[in-house]
């Protein structure tokens, strides 16, 4: 029975969608069921009535004038988008609220009602990580919340709740872009090289840990600089030694003059999940051409995230590798630049003249 005209003549593809739950048809129709007098979204994970119960109506407004009212469960009249990120938020409370033993993906799509393929999909679009990645990251914030509070390594820990070092250990290295107790003690047991050379923007100082740049400073003087990145890693131990970077060196050289268009080279930075995530979209905007910060929160699926993208691009410690200078505000302005907005201004008219 087809109680709505603006629907397709196929019944039976709706049907399949409807008994498959089938999330990405929500918002295309709705299903009403003559005995409840309800409607829903093909996705709701109410029990399915019989067949010929059911008439389908392309929007809610459609079935709500047939005398139909929403389901309370899967709420088929609210917008799909609000509907995605009410879904989010509850998963995020699920997962913040038992932080020592987070819940699976299969046991929280079950809480929530939805399939786990669904609820992967959604959570990835509406917050860039998927769900064992933001439990990892909450994890992490713990530890790192408990070693600047004065805890030792092993006490921060257990109390973040992980269950051994080596764990913790192995998203250190992605996320703290260190050890752990390095990054408790400022920097300290790290050997971190450095050079500071001429280029196109002033003096530049690179400086490389055994895994990767930790930074690339633009400033006047030298003694600026260091003292910049002894502010950065006040504990650890820094040389200067300008050969065991020449090679990193010559290749942002390079791209300043337009000869190397892309950089590729490694990181070692202290950074959350959400930085190295906003970091890496900075890598794909070309050279030659800009971004705004609201388009850059769009790009990692965070469009309300644009004060927090902000604060990334002012918190980038390895200028043009990551090219945060490619980032404006919506208006076209410059917006901010930690090594000052001259040297934002040259660095893209030099790339806007020199694109390959």
């Amino acid at each position: 029975m087809n109680d709505d005209p603006l629907l397709p003549a196929d019944e039976d593809a709706l049907w399949q969608a409807v008994t498959a739950r089938d999330a990405a048809q929500d918002g295309a129709f709705v299903f009403a069921v003559h005995s409840t007098g309800i409607y829903c979204r093909p996705s709701c994970p109410a029990r399915r009535p019989h067949r010929e119960q059911v008439a389908f109506y392309a929007t809610p407004q459609a079935a709500e004038a047939a005398g139909y009212r929403p389901c309370k469960r899967c709420r088929p009249d609210e917008d799909p988008a609000a509907r995605e990120a009410d879904l989010v938020q509850r998963a995020c409370r699920l997962l913040e609220e038992a932080p020592d033993s987070p819940p699976g993906l299969a046991a929280l799509s079950r809480t929530l009602g939805v399939s786990a393929s669904h609820l992967q999909k959604v959570f990835k679009k509406h917050s860039g990580v998927s769900p064992r990645q933001y439990a990892a990251g909450l994890r992490l914030q713990r530890f790192k919340e408990g070693v600047q509070a004065g805890e030792d390594v092993t006490g921060a820990l257990y109390g973040a709740g992980y269950g051994s070092s080596s764990r913790l250990y192995e998203q250190a290295r992605q996320h703290l872009g260190m050890t752990p107790a390095a990054y408790r003690r400022g920097g300290q047991g790290m050997h971190i090289h450095y050079t500071i050379v001429d280029s196109p923007l002033d003096r530049m100082l690179a400086a490389a840990t055994q895994h990767g740049l930790c930074a690339v400073y633009f400033g006047s003087r030298d003694e600026e600089l260091e003292a910049a990145l002894r502010a950065e890693y006040p504990a650890a131990h820094l040389q200067r030694d300008g050969e065991i970077l020449k090679d990193w060196v010559q290749a942002i050289l390079e791209h300043l003059a337009g000869s190397h268009p892309q950089l590729d080279l490694p990181q070692d930075v202290p950074a959350s999940a959400f930085r190295l995530q906003v970091w890496q979209a900075l890598r794909q905007i070309p050279r030659g051409e800009t971004r705004t910060y609201t388009q850059v929160a769009e790009a990692i699926g965070q469009p309300a995230a644009v004060r927090a993208v902000a604060h990334a691009c002012a918190a980038n410690p390895v200028s043009v590798v990551n090219p945060c200078h490619r980032v404006l505000r919506r208006d076209g302005e410059l917006g901010g630049y930690r090594w000052g907005l001259e040297r934002k201004q040259a660095l893209l008219e030099m790339e806007k003249e020199k694109q390959v």
